[in-house]
């Protein structure tokens, strides 16, 4: 049986584990809001109408990041309809999704649910149909802390502090054709310095992200983050990244490998930054925002104009199976190895789209497949990530040529190291992780999500059938650990070091 080798040195390492890799993103798009974490009336709802089982699971999956209030439908929104007392909030057309919007949540909703999840916002700006004065206005009414027209008027809204929203995206998706209000790689760069300098003018404490390419497919990706950052480079934090992984269309092999994909674009967005940073002499270096990333069988969506107007419809409410819920740990894998330079990441979307959590309207809400591996890595990926030297078997795919069957990712935190490991292939992996750099390892655990059918699902009728177990077989031989991976597996190895 082939085995992979894996060995670890603490003189090695990426860098500390950032905490904002662990994002999530609440849209106004089908029933991720609505009937998702949001619904007056239901018997596990408060006064707020906040669902109280959506905000539990939340803080158990270890969400640490939100943007808001997309994705898309941001390019159309004003923000102004979110704020007040709900009673008075126009319904307007959601142009993005095709969906009648009450407004009935909105920016005061959801700093409120937020508080409750404790996480940290990400405010993205209208971009598309508003500008320069709306992204300054609303800065100001969510971080001034008075005696203005517009954090007067957030104090008369009842909140009298200031939201004190550190980080922002400027606009979304703004090369993709099917964005309301998408520009040139010129005109929005130009539009994003200008508003991140009127930004800055009202806060200057913060951290902006300029937006990259909407997918590594689309023909301009490179160049738009080329010239986007020619405009605004010394005036943002970020540059974006958007991918979605589709297990539709090629082998199941393909699909396994989709991080080989997340690697080559998190590379390029660097190499491109770094090379606009040469051009204009900065010794600043931006970090990279994956702020859209998942699991979607994109090719399977008709688009939005195959969508009728209605209020919170079923829309991409996507059933992960095993198989996804490895992906999504490959994803996250990926994200550690690369946090040197990744600083934000956000899984999209939070609930019912495309999602961990799906809930049913006055009803249960229960985890997806891929709810476990977030949490499980969320949790236990803590101090600092080390570089992991592996050899591994690999696996033929048609997309990405040869790839190995293994993907890991190890943490140091004190005593406590913990080894994140996908095996991609059809059979059981045997590991051995070479610890001679590291003290003496004890209490061992090895925890898996797995099952014997890689489509197995987590379901209303069958909301646990996936879930993480402890997997037999761990041992420590001197200065080796060894553990079999079962196929088409998420893991998590533990140990404590004296």
């Amino acid at each position: 049986m082939e085995s992979a080798k894996l060995t670890l040195d603490p003189a090695f390492e990426v860098g500390p584990v950032e905490r904002r890799l662990f994002g999530s993103l609440v849209e106004h798009m089908g029933r991720c809001v609505y009937t998702g974490v949001f619904e007056p009336g239901h018997p596990r709802a408060g006064d707020d109408g906040l669902r109280r089982d959506v905000i539990e699971l939340t803080r158990e999956m270890g969400v640490t990041t939100v943007r808001y209030p997309g994705g898309n439908f941001v390019s159309n929104y004003e923000w102004e309809d979110g704020v007040g007392p709900a009673s008075e909030r126009p319904t307007r057309l959601d142009l993005a999704w095709r969906q009648i919007e009450t407004n009935a949540f909105g920016l005061d909703e959801f700093m409120t649910w937020l508080r409750e999840v404790d996480a940290e916002p990400v405010m993205a700006v209208n971009l598309g149909t508003r500008g320069i004065g709306e992204a300054r206005d609303l800065v100001e009414y969510a971080n001034f802390p008075g005696g203005t027209r517009w954090s007067d008027l957030r104090i008369k809204h009842g909140v009298p502090e200031p939201y004190g929203i550190r980080v922002w995206c400027l606009g979304n998706e703004m090369d993709g054709p099917w964005q309301i209000g998408g520009k040139t790689a010129d005109e929005y760069g130009r539009l994003a310095f200008e508003a991140a300098k009127a930004m800055r003018r009202v806060d200057p404490d913060l951290e902006l992200v300029a937006c990259g390419s909407s997918n590594m497919r689309i023909p301009t990706f490179g160049s738009w983050e080329a010239t986007v950052l020619e405009h605004c480079y010394d005036q943002v934090d970020y540059i974006s990244a958007h991918s979605y992984y589709d297990p539709v269309g090629g082998s199941r092999a393909d699909f396994l490998a989709s991080a080989v994909e997340m690697e080559q674009q998190i590379e390029g967005v660097i190499a491109t930054a770094d090379h606009v940073a040469a051009r204009l002499g900065s010794r600043k270096r931006l970090k990279v925002s994956f702020d859209e990333w998942n699991v979607w069988s994109q090719s399977l969506f008709g688009g939005e104009s195959s969508l009728d107007w209605e209020h919170a419809p079923r829309i991409i409410e996507e059933e992960y199976d095993v198989a996804g819920a490895a992906v999504v740990g490959s994803l996250l894998i990926t994200l550690l190895n690369h946090a040197d330079r990744v600083g934000i990441a956000c899984q999209a979307q939070l609930a019912n789209v495309i999602a961990p959590v799906r809930t049913e309207p006055g009803g249960p809400a229960w985890r997806q497949t891929i709810f476990h591996p977030f949490a499980l890595t969320a949790a236990h990926a803590r101090g600092r990530i080390l570089r992991v030297q592996a050899t591994a078997p690999v696996m033929p795919t048609e997309r990405y040529g040869e790839v190995p069957v293994l993907a890991t990712a190890a943490t140091l935190d004190d005593d406590r190291l913990a080894v994140f490991a996908v095996n991609r292939g059809e059979r059981p992996l045997p590991v051995e992780i070479d610890l001679r750099g590291l003290p003496q390892a004890s209490d061992l655990s090895h925890v898996t999500v797995a099952d014997d059918d890689a489509g197995a699902r987590n379901t209303e009728r069958e909301p646990r059938r996936v879930e993480p177990r402890p997997a037999d077989g761990v041992a420590i031989d001197g200065d080796r650990l060894t553990a079999v991976l079962p196929p088409v597996s998420f893991n998590i190895l533990k140990a404590r070091l004296s």
